[in-house]
């Protein structure tokens, strides 16, 4: 959190963090997940107004590189690698999605899912990524699971993704990490 707090632009995110955090750990118990255990690729952003994207791209811009911008599903999409990982419970996360608002509106402006890398087939992601959530989990009241196939101009990597949320969190898995999708663009 240190490092958000430096950053005049980010105080509102800084805030958030905490919320998240223990929405995130907690959310994870439910479904049996062990963070500690795997590859955290990412964490993802939300807003409502085009002025609270830009004043984040500035505010993230101080804290790292900005390595991809482009349009996903039909609104612009930006991508940091933090300078210093981000600490979220046991992750330490090095990369920042930060996408421009879009026709949904989320319920929370600020923190919104991690994402977490299962290497192997694409095709089969779904499958890995249920094996290592508890049943009970997933059949509690709230949680919601949708799979999706996002794609950036350009890219070559298949991506598919499994998203679960319980509505004020959310977990994704995809087989890659970002920095090797944004890559294979350039293949």
């Amino acid at each position: 959190m240190f490092l958000l707090g430096n950053s005049r632009e980010l105080s509102d995110l800084a805030n958030d963090l905490p919320r998240f955090e223990q929405a995130l750990l907690n959310f994870a118990a439910r479904l049996k997940l062990s963070l500690e255990e795997l590859e955290i690729d990412h964490i993802a952003l939300r807003c409502h107004q085009n002025t609270t994207a830009e004043r984040w791209k500035q505010g993230l811009l101080q804290l790292g590189t900005l390595f991809s911008e482009k349009e996903i599903n039909g609104r612009p999409v930006a991508l940091f690698e933090l300078h210093e990982p981000l600490t979220v419970g046991p992750c330490r996360i090095d990369v920042v999605e930060l996408p421009w608002p879009g026709q949904r509106l989320y319920r929370h402006e600020g923190w919104e899912h991690i994402e977490i890398v299962l290497r192997g087939d694409p095709s089969e992601l779904a499958a890995r990524a249920l094996a290592l959530l508890a049943d009970d989990g997933l059949c509690q009241p709230g949680i919601s699971v949708k799979s999706s196939a996002p794609q950036g101009a350009g890219e070559r990597l298949p991506n598919p993704t499994l998203a679960v949320t319980d509505g004020s969190v959310t977990i994704k898995f995809h087989p890659w990490r970002l920095q090797e999708i944004v890559a294979s663009e350039k293949n």
